[in-house]
């Protein structure tokens, strides 16, 4: 095996490993997935994987498109498979798109929240004046 498939086989790992830890009930998009593999921008392998997947304990049905909406069309098998999971653990969808939670939460607003955009002011590093940083004294150039 190359570096090259093993880097490939370790994404890989790392991104089922994010998927199978969404808890029951919950949703996540592609790339919240991506994010928490460690593979920020990388929805589309998440997609790509996800489209080649044969493990049926694989709780797929969990990932989403950002904006809460299931991929597959309207109608379609997998469309009716994902929607009928989710219902079973008790997660809200209505004409194909989740309701009640959003798919793509970050870390940040799993942390300060939604519609936060940035921790409390509290919270922030204190930034220091580049005359404290150099004793008071100014910088030659």
């Amino acid at each position: 095996m190359s570096n090259q498939d093993a880097g490939k086989d370790a994404a890989a790992q790392r991104i089922l490993a994010a998927i199978r830890a969404i808890p029951r009930g919950q949703v996540a998009g592609y790339g919240e997935v991506a994010r928490r593999a460690g593979l920020p921008g990388r929805a589309r392998l998440v997609a790509r994987l996800l489209s080649q997947n044969d493990d049926r304990d694989l709780p797929w049905h969990r990932v989403l498109r950002s904006d809460g909406r299931i991929a597959f069309p309207e109608g379609s098998k997998g469309f009716r498979e994902q929607s009928q999971r989710l219902r079973a653990e008790g997660v809200r969808v209505e004409a194909g798109r989740v309701r009640g939670q959003r798919a793509a939460a970050t870390l940040d607003e799993q942390m300060w929240g939604d519609g936060m955009l940035a921790p409390p002011a509290s919270a922030r590093p204190v930034r220091k004046s580049r005359a404290a940083s150099t004793g008071g004294k100014r910088a030659r150039s």
